[in-house]
């Protein structure tokens, strides 16, 4: 572990993140107080824009014993301050279990620490952007604010359940797709939207075995990414970057001899694969604040909710959404549960959330809002005002998501689960 500091002394202490009765973390293991030093600040490289931080070790973090699960390294200077570092340890096997799937691709893209992301340079503009960035550099803000805002809750609550489960990152699939065989679900969190075409084909082809899949967010599978030997690093450190061009795609340098992997939006050309093919629903805008509108409500995954057709949760969509999108690649079998009227940038639209089953008895749901992974959280005073979100929301959001999740653990949806009323074409009028 790599730290920099002014402090003259520091501690690192582990969480792994579960209910345990309530406490939501458990302490793992603590370090002793460590020397503080300031590092070096950050290098460019400049082909890419692509930030490092070229920092001595501070100290060594053992995870051997550690169960898989989501941790938080909480770090502690002598001077009071605290920064967290988030940590996946992975499970051994997906067998049998419910595969909490987090997005570390996503977190970096976003992070602007030496003031550049996949977003902006330092000047805060576009055209500056990175179009490379590294695991090399720790993590803006507060370090592990992805996490926390997008991931957390659904651990949480995941762990509440009882479930068998297990843990492992987007990343880690790509290394090894045959991680998620026999898995009885996967579940994608809040925010995961850079995704590897060698990842979604292992989501696919889980689903196409049975495995169901829970989308408990929006934008999912939206960029086509290329995980990378970092620049100026040594071979055997495959992986330790995330090549996005997106507009820039032509100068990726797949653009010329393999264009199907050319680092753009999956639904763009070269190599056009829209993620509702998998999804069931398309991603199509930022910003917006809506209520989430219930259209089925005597749909299983409602049960014990006692919602009524048309009603609705303030906030609950937002701030990105996704919706079905007639003429899109659509699974047949496709039933929109809740369609909710908006307005993004001035313009009337609709957010929906959709279930769908394939031939193996897969199951497969998308929210559809980036906010529900959040509204777990709703009304508890955890996460701030989450939108402005109530108790009656969040107690909506964790009924669903708890009835979601355990069909989900009891095998392939179809096989035990009402099946799906297609009704699309009635929704919008086709």
């Amino acid at each position: 572990m790599r730290v920099s500091t002014t402090a003259r002394r520091f501690r690192v202490s582990a969480f792994r993140v579960g209910w345990y009765d309530g406490a939501q973390a458990r302490l793992v293991w603590r370090s002793e107080r460590v020397p503080g030093r300031a590092q070096p600040g950050p290098v460019m490289h400049q082909p890419t824009r692509t930030v490092l931080a070229r920092w001595r070790r501070s100290l060594t973090v053992g995870t051997d014993g550690w169960p898989g699960g989501a941790y938080l390294l909480r770090l502690d200077s002598d001077d009071g301050h605290q920064r967290y570092v988030p940590l996946v340890v992975r499970s051994e096997s997906a067998a049998g279990r419910t595969v909490l799937l987090h997005a570390p691709a996503t977190w970096q893209a976003y992070n602007r620490w030496g003031g550049y992301s996949l977003y902006a340079g330092a000047d805060g503009g576009y055209r500056a952007r990175s179009t490379v960035v590294s695991f090399d550099r720790p993590y803006d803000k507060d370090g592990a604010e992805k996490f926390l805002v997008h991931e957390r809750a659904a651990v949480v609550h995941a762990e509440r359940l009882g479930i068998p489960l297990a843990y492992t990152t987007g990343n880690d699939v790509h290394r090894d797709p045959g991680f998620l065989k026999d898995a009885t679900a996967v579940v994608v969190l809040g925010h995961d939207e850079y995704w590897t075409p060698r990842l979604r084909e292992a989501v696919t082809r889980a689903r196409d075995a049975g495995s169901n899949l829970a989308v408990l967010g929006a934008n999912t599978c939206f960029r086509r990414v290329r995980l990378e030997t970092g620049p100026e690093e040594p071979e055997h450190r495959p992986g330790r970057a995330v090549a996005c061009y997106k507009s820039s795609y032509m100068y990726d340098p797949s653009f010329r001899h393999d264009p199907r992997k050319v680092t753009t939006d999956f639904r763009q050309d070269p190599g056009a694969d829209p993620e509702s093919s998998l999804t069931g629903v398309l991603y199509e805008g930022f910003p917006t604040d809506a209520p989430y509108v219930v259209h089925r409500p005597r749909h299983w995954l409602f049960k014990g909710t006692g919602v009524r057709r048309g009603e609705g949760f303030d906030h609950l969509v937002g701030v990105e959404y996704d919706r079905v999108t007639p003429g899109s690649p659509t699974p047949e079998r496709l039933e929109i549960v809740a369609h909710s009227p908006l307005r993004c940038k001035g313009r009337a639209s609709h957010h929906d959330s959709a279930y769908y089953t394939v031939d193996s008895g897969a199951g497969v749901f998308a929210a559809g809002t980036m906010r529900w992974v959040e509204g777990l959280m709703a009304g508890t005073g955890e996460n701030g005002r989450n939108h402005g979100m109530d108790a009656r929301t969040g107690a909506f959001v964790t009924r669903t998501t708890g009835n979601l999740l355990r069909a989900f653990a009891e095998g392939p949806a179809a096989r035990h689960r009402p099946e799906p009323e297609p009704n699309v074409d009635r929704v919008y009028g086709g």
